[in-house]
């Protein structure tokens, strides 16, 4: 199974088409969205085109594709205009013999993980900076943001498929690359 996994949209129209003529070309059969999809929040500056209905248009479409997790700018309203699931805390996924914990990364932290099994993967968004990280009992992953990158990084997502996860910026360009072992 191929995903596309994307965070931090806060609400902007312009990258989120960019993000779905990215999902176009790359064809995931699912798409993991880590939070943070409508609101920009009180911390960051508003993105290009801050249109949340617009983005809300883009994203019901998708209805069937879409897994979500809760992100710190969600709330029990995102989820009555939005036509799949927001407000899930985390979501779990089988990577080969490891797992995938997915969250957005607000609670949970690269320095202050869940429970996980050694070899696991802890898979977050938030801080709006791509990430790959060995910690030994786990390995830390970050796709960063799709409209507000942080720290000199890309807009940009990541994808998933078998033992590899491609960092690539909005026009499609590989920047990191992480193999399981």
């Amino acid at each position: 199974m191929r995903w596309m996994i994307a965070s931090d949209l806060h609400g902007s129209a312009y990258y989120t088409r960019l993000l779905l003529e990215a999902m176009d070309r790359e064809q995931p059969d699912r798409l993991l969205l880590l939070g943070d999809l409508l609101y920009h929040g009180p911390r960051n500056d508003l993105p290009r085109e801050y249109a949340p209905k617009e983005v809300i248009a883009m994203l019901n479409p998708l209805a069937g594709q879409v897994f979500c997790v809760r992100g710190n700018c969600e709330a029990e309203v995102d989820q009555m205009v939005l036509d799949f699931p927001v407000l899930a805390d985390y979501c779990l996924l089988p990577a080969g013999r490891k797992l995938l914990y997915a969250t957005h990364g607000h609670v949970f932290t690269e320095d202050k993980p869940p429970q996980l099994t050694p070899g696991d993967i802890l898979l977050t968004g938030h801080t709006h900076i791509p990430k790959c990280a060995d910690h030994g009992d786990y390995v830390y992953l970050n796709p960063g943001s799709v409209s507000i990158p942080k720290a000199g990084s890309w807009h940009g997502y990541m994808t998933w498929e078998g033992e590899t996860f491609l960092w690539k910026d909005l026009a499609g360009a590989e920047q990191l690359r992480w193999e399981m072992p």
